[in-house]
């Protein structure tokens, strides 16, 4: 079966499709001896497929974690500035994994790493509207704010909702509110309870889709079953 070069290069952990497409672009990757082009597609069972003079490795058993991230922790492999990774809170899998999505530098929670790359287009792809669940500690008029959040509202030019809001915890000065939310833009729910007259003191997501944190401690992961992934691509 021929497949988009790009995409096989993420599917056998060489990068992700993005580093994939600037790795052809660089003319480090060649196919039958000639330098490939964007675009390309190949069958890997017969085509000869070399990154910078190496033949392509076999592809990796597919896996995919389940990671209580840490505040503090970037989401990406590696970070310029010498932050910790989630690379670095999973160093003990030798497999090459990405992130699917993204959890800001102090957002706490769920995060789902894999080198299933259908499975990463599967969970971010917005017409799948896979439900994540955040807790987000607030301090401001939470009573107010409630309403505010259950409507559309416009974030950096785009329509965002919550699908529920609830009160999990009354504060003196705030309180912890459960959101719901499909999307997920960068800072979104952060921003959502700016604009409702709010300050966020902790973010946490606590579920997405049918997964939760339970039985996985703080900066500690789980791998998923089959049958998790099953479900999660039903």
């Amino acid at each position: 079966m021929r497949e988009r070069l790009s995409k096989v290069l993420a599917a056998h952990g060489v990068a992700s499709r993005r580093g994939a497409e600037a790795l052809i672009e660089s003319g480090r990757v060649r196919v039958n001896g000639q330098i490939a082009v964007i675009g390309q597609k190949i069958d890997v069972e017969s085509d000869a497929v070399e990154i910078s003079g190496r033949p392509l490795r076999p592809r990796p058993e597919p896996i995919t974690i389940l990671l209580h991230k840490p505040r503090g922790v970037v989401t990406t492999l590696s970070d310029e500035k010498g932050r910790r990774t989630v690379r670095d809170v999973i160093s003990e899998i030798d497999t090459r994994l990405v992130p699917v999505g993204r959890l800001d530098l102090n957002t706490e929670g769920l995060l789902l790493l894999t080198n299933d790359g259908a499975l990463v287009h599967y969970i971010t792809h917005p017409s799948h509207e896979i439900e994540k669940e955040y807790h987000v500690w607030v301090t401001g008029p939470v009573d107010t704010a409630k309403p505010i959040l259950a409507r559309p509202m416009t974030i950096e030019g785009h329509t965002v909702k919550s699908l529920r809001v609830a009160l999990v915890e009354r504060r003196e000065d705030g309180g912890v509110l459960a959101l719901v939310i499909h999307e997920g833009r960068h800072h979104q729910v952060r921003l959502m309870c700016e604009q409702a007259g709010l300050t966020v003191k902790r973010l946490v997501r606590v579920r997405l889709g049918f997964l939760t944190l339970q039985g996985v401690p703080y900066g500690k992961w789980r791998k998923l079953t089959p049958p998790e992934i099953k479900k999660l691509k039903q």
